[in-house]
């Protein structure tokens, strides 16, 4: 973290704020156009200071997050997870139609308890079908097991990294303090709206594609596909030019007389 560092003063490592903010708007741009593709940015913090402020700011623009403890093989075995996730969707059928009636008490506890491990570990990653498209970390300290699988998928990684990490293998370093939760909230609010942003831009570029696509089809001529009345214009040109050849022949009689 040694190029990201200001000064040292009383054993405490000061971040040079310049460094800071060239760093924010590199790694918003980056996830600005992410989210403009319509990816999936994973945002991963499960330290007590981050939790409730990720799962707030996050959950508004319907970005995935990881909270609790990260399930390992999150990523690298993502076709178990998913399995997990259609459980707790099919619980939730079940809850609804009448097989649930049917089970015990015992079983229904059973089933409601497993739910809500379930919800509690996976529920804020349920509408995740495929692998996101980059991680977000806060503490890479802390989640060295989500740094080293996006690493080893080859998912980009964006991350706050305090003076007490190290910047290897992160793609987008964002020096700062990731154990204050303002500083936590400021950096997070600059990435949501960038999200926002590429969301909201994407959303118009859809709109003028299908305007545009409509407009090409009222230009379009409509296609003659009535076959009947093909004949019948043949046939009536037919006549008419038979009527012009006999008058012309009747014209030239009168002439030679």
């Amino acid at each position: 973290m040694a190029p990201y560092i200001f000064m040292e003063k009383n054993g405490i490592h000061i971040i040079d704020l310049q460094k800071t903010i060239v760093k924010i708007d590199e790694a918003a741009e980056a996830i600005k156009q992410i989210a403009k593709s319509g990816r999936k940015i994973l945002f991963v913090a499960t330290k007590k200071q981050a939790k409730d402020i990720v799962a707030e700011m996050v959950g508004g623009v319907n970005m995935p997050y990881v909270t609790e403890r990260w399930p390992g093989g999150m990523l690298t075995n993502f076709p178990t997870i998913r399995k997990a996730v259609k459980k707790m969707m099919t619980i939730d059928k079940m809850s609804k139609d009448n097989s649930w009636d049917v089970l015990s008490k015992r079983e229904k506890l059973q089933i409601s308890r497993q739910r809500a491990k379930l919800e509690k570990m996976l529920g804020s990653i349920s509408d995740l079908t495929r692998l996101p498209a980059a991680l977000f970390i806060v503490d890479v300290l802390k989640e060295k097991i989500a740094v080293r699988e996006a690493k080893r998928l080859g998912i980009p990684v964006f991350a706050m990294v305090d003076t007490n990490s190290e910047p290897e293998g992160i793609d987008f370093v964002i020096p700062s303090n990731d154990d204050a939760s303002q500083s936590v909230s400021l950096i997070l609010k600059v990435i949501t709206d960038a999200i926002q942003e590429g969301l909201s831009e994407r959303k118009v570029e859809r709109d003028t594609e299908g305007e545009e696509k409509e407009v090409r089809v009222k230009r379009k001529k409509p296609r003659v596909t009535d076959e009947h009345d093909s004949p019948a214009i043949e046939e009536e040109v037919e006549e008419e030019e038979d009527e012009d050849l006999d008058h012309e022949d009747d014209e030239d009689e009168e002439i030679h007389e």
